[in-house]
């Protein structure tokens, strides 16, 4: 790979593989537009004090840089408008561990799942303290199903774990077909799993009462990586490894019918990933990636659940150099918030903007921003 291609990043491959390797010069020129196109926060705190419980939050997971254990954990104040970064290392004394890749607020804990360091560290919402790890193997996304269960997927192995959160333990495993078990969502007493592996053309349906799949659902490609639920109770899977051939498609199902009612294909180039809802769940939200430093495909995009087409521009486009990681909305307010790796190799940044694509506010995290949480008690 030669040094004029903007880092790529893996969160231990994570989804998309692919490790950074960028000139000094590129990562130069990148961080100086940046700072001109960007609206700076005040000063950011580095400590949430003794205002913690007071107004919502958006928790942030920022991966770090694989193999260096750099990861670190950050929220914003919607209503104070204020930064806490490094909380869990202010809190605990060292941080997370090596690739925070997905994060989990039920009631008074938050789950972090700990990718390359095999653990779910589990912490006190109001403190941010560690209450004790979770030992599963290669975490990828966290769903919490009772007071007593929780599924938690897997990168490299061919199982979903079962893990009880009230006291720390593994209780099982559900055998897939496939390694990396990814995305879940639960739906009318089912769990319905991706499993992000090139031979796999279908995602699981699971019983989550007795922990057997009950179906498997074939979609419109192959290596599904996020399913989610419409507000009209229908499933849309987003699956695809561009760098393994695999083109980027989206599915949208008819899980009592387990039947495709429609399905896209997007262009050979086009690496999408992160889905999410708007608050009425009837547009969707994804990003494409670009990690060759041109714009094609490169940004936010939005589509109607009733768009007969995938969008053929983007909502919000990265700029030249650049490329996004990290996508949600804000179910309150209806602002999109977006994440900037700016390669893993420095802070990264969350851009907040409104509906008609305007940006709001900037401000600066940790290494590697990938994943929002919103904590809205």
């Amino acid at each position: 790979m030669g040094t004029n291609i903007l880092f790529k990043k893996s969160s231990n491959i994570s989804m998309f593989a692919l490790l950074q390797k960028k000139s000094f010069l590129i990562l130069l020129l990148s961080v100086m537009m940046m700072d001109i196109a960007c609206v700076r926060d005040k000063p950011e705190p580095s400590n949430p004090g003794n205002n913690n419980s007071e107004g919502r939050k958006v928790f942030i997971a920022n991966e770090g840089s694989l193999g260096n254990g750099n990861a670190s954990f950050s929220f914003y104040n919607i209503d104070k408008d204020s930064v806490y970064n490094n909380i869990y290392e202010t809190a605990n004394g060292q941080g997370p561990g090596d690739v925070l890749q997905s994060v989990l607020i039920d009631n008074d804990r938050i789950y972090l799942a700990v990718n390359n360091s095999d653990k779910v560290a589990v912490i006190d919402k109001s403190n941010y303290t560690l209450l004790g790890n979770i030992q599963v193997p290669k975490p990828r996304y966290l769903l919490k199903l009772s007071a007593d269960k929780m599924y938690v997927s897997s990168l490299y192995n061919a199982q979903i774990n079962i893990v009880n959160p009230s006291n720390f333990q593994v209780t099982g495993k559900i055998d897939v077909d496939y390694k990396n078990s990814e995305g879940l969502t639960a739906l009318n007493d089912k769990v319905y799993a991706c499993n992000w592996d090139t031979a796999c053309n279908y995602i699981y349906e699971i019983d989550a009462a007795t922990d057997a799949i009950t179906a498997r659902i074939h979609i419109a490609g192959k290596a599904s990586q996020q399913v989610l639920v419409d507000k009209n109770k229908m499933l849309w899977v987003l699956a695809g490894n561009v760098y393994k051939g695999k083109t980027a498609s989206l599915t949208q199902i008819n899980p009592a019918t387990k039947t495709i009612i429609k399905s896209f294909l997007f262009p050979a180039g086009a690496d999408i990933m992160k889905p999410c809802w708007n608050p009425t769940n009837d547009t969707l939200y994804f990003l494409g990636v670009n990690y060759n430093g041109g714009t094609d495909y490169n940004g936010v995009y939005r589509m109607s659940i009733d768009d007969n087409a995938i969008p053929s521009a983007l909502f919000i486009p990265a700029q030249p150099l650049q490329y996004f990681w990290g996508l949600a909305v804000d179910s309150v307010k209806n602002q999109i918030y977006v994440a900037d790796p700016k390669g893993f190799i420095q802070n990264g940044t969350i851009s907040i903007y409104q509906t008609n694509g305007i940006q709001l506010k900037s401000f600066n995290v940790g290494i590697g921003p990938g994943f929002f949480s919103f904590d809205n008690r």
